[in-house]
């Protein structure tokens, strides 16, 4: 099995960042997480391929934060850290 590339990590997108700067506590919240939850949850919601999916994660991963989770519920993990699970999503 292939090894977990612990040096991968998503960009923030834009969106993040301006939802970041409109709330104090998201940002605190966001920054407490560490840096494999980030990552997890960037993944998780732009890895969606319809604009109402991604605004609909991002809602949720908004709730999700501020109530204290670490890293989204039901996501596998990042594919993008997994050379076995690469073949699975686009560059």
């Amino acid at each position: 099995m292939a090894k977990a590339d612990p040096d991968f990590r998503h960009d923030t997108p834009d969106f993040f960042t301006a939802a970041f700067a409109a709330d104090p506590s998201l940002k605190a919240q966001w920054d407490g997480l560490t840096d494999l939850g980030r990552n997890e949850y960037i993944c998780w919601v732009t890895s969606a391929k319809q604009q109402a999916t991604i605004d609909k994660r991002f809602a949720r991963l908004k709730e999700e934060v501020l109530d204290g989770k670490r890293r989204p519920c039901c996501w596998p993990g990042c594919p993008h850290r997994r050379e076995s699970a690469r073949k699975f999503v686009q560059p």
